[in-house]
């Protein structure tokens, strides 16, 4: 029989297994940066910068999570009306474990914190984070595809698909009652329930459609910007290549295979989306584009670190 004390180790362990695994695995990434570059080297790349674009691209990058904040806040306008504050720290606390926690499992936090916070329930918390990765992931796709649409050889063809892509958000928005309808009827009686909630958690109505599309693709196109912005200041080149390598690094964030604190990965998608736009291929040039991709990495981290710290002081309201 065990003791108390090695249960109680064991449970605590068990308990805090994923956030020991992200710090090792964190730590492990600082040690391959200072053995493969050194540290010197990353932060002198940013000395050459500046410190004045660095303070920009991180207050840019910033400003993105207020936006996502008003996202959710109308996307629940009664449910959180005159607590834009204390959204904005859930939504914070949400975006720092996604990205520390690997495969995406850090987006289980949403509706657990939006039903302690505001009382939402787990099924129309869901369905609302579904729908908004859905949005997110097809602003970035759509993105990309306008990118391979201006280097297509196929001009009419290419655009012709890219807007076809471009509009099946609205496709789904407006056959949403229909498909629900035909997967209530597959599932049990007892399930049917939560096909309500699901439908509880789409927008309301086509303005609030509207609005949650505009504040999403406004809120990844501030992003892709200001960290091509960033890759560009870094050396990568051309200005394609740059904008690559902030969509493939983006892309890789809300895909499923998504390292502890994006580590390997993000910088990997970066170097994949640059080379994909036309980043050169020699040897020095992709050595130049891996340490470019890990310093806007750095940069997409200390931006959430910085928007985690500004949500502390909005603590839970107390009843």
């Amino acid at each position: 029989m065990k003791s108390p004390v090695v249960a109680s180790r064991q449970s605590w362990f068990a308990r805090n297994r994923m956030a020991l695994l992200t710090v090792a695995i964190v730590a492990a990434y600082a040690l391959f940066i200072e053995w493969f570059w050194g540290w010197s080297s990353i932060l002198g790349q940013w000395a050459q910068v500046g410190a004045l674009p660095v303070v920009a691209a991180l207050a840019l990058l910033t400003s993105t999570y207020f936006l996502r904040t008003w996202r959710i806040y109308d996307y629940f306008p009664r449910e959180t009306s005159g607590r834009f504050r204390a959204l904005f720290r859930v939504t914070q606390i949400h975006n720092l474990l996604n990205i520390m926690l690997p495969f995406r499992t850090g987006e289980t936090s949403f509706p657990l914190l939006m039903r302690t916070e505001f009382g939402i329930p787990l099924a129309r918390g869901t369905s609302a984070l579904f729908v908004m990765r859905l949005l997110d992931l097809h602003a970035l796709l759509a993105a990309a595809g306008m990118g391979f649409a201006l280097e297509s050889s196929r001009g009419i063809l290419a655009w012709l698909a890219w807007t076809v892509f471009l509009l099946l958000p609205v496709v789904a928005f407006a056959a949403r009652r229909p498909l629900l309808q035909f997967g209530g009827k597959l599932l049990p009686s007892k399930a049917r329930k939560f096909v309500a909630e699901v439908e509880h958690g789409l927008p309301a109505n086509p303005s609030a459609f509207a609005r949650a599309w505009a504040m999403t693709v406004i809120n990844w196109l501030v992003k892709v910007l200001v960290l091509a912005w960033a890759l560009r200041l870094m050396g990568v080149s051309p200005a394609a290549a740059s904008f690559g390598g902030a969509l493939g690094g983006e892309l890789s964030s809300v895909l499923p295979m998504h390292a502890p604190g994006g580590v390997g990965t993000y910088p990997a998608g970066i170097t994949a989306g640059a080379m994909a736009l036309g980043a050169p291929t020699e040897r020095t040039a992709i050595a130049a584009l891996a340490q470019a991709s890990v310093n806007a990495h750095l940069l997409v981290i200390v931006s959430a670190l910085t928007g985690t710290a500004i949500s502390l002081p909005f603590g839970r309201r107390k009843v």
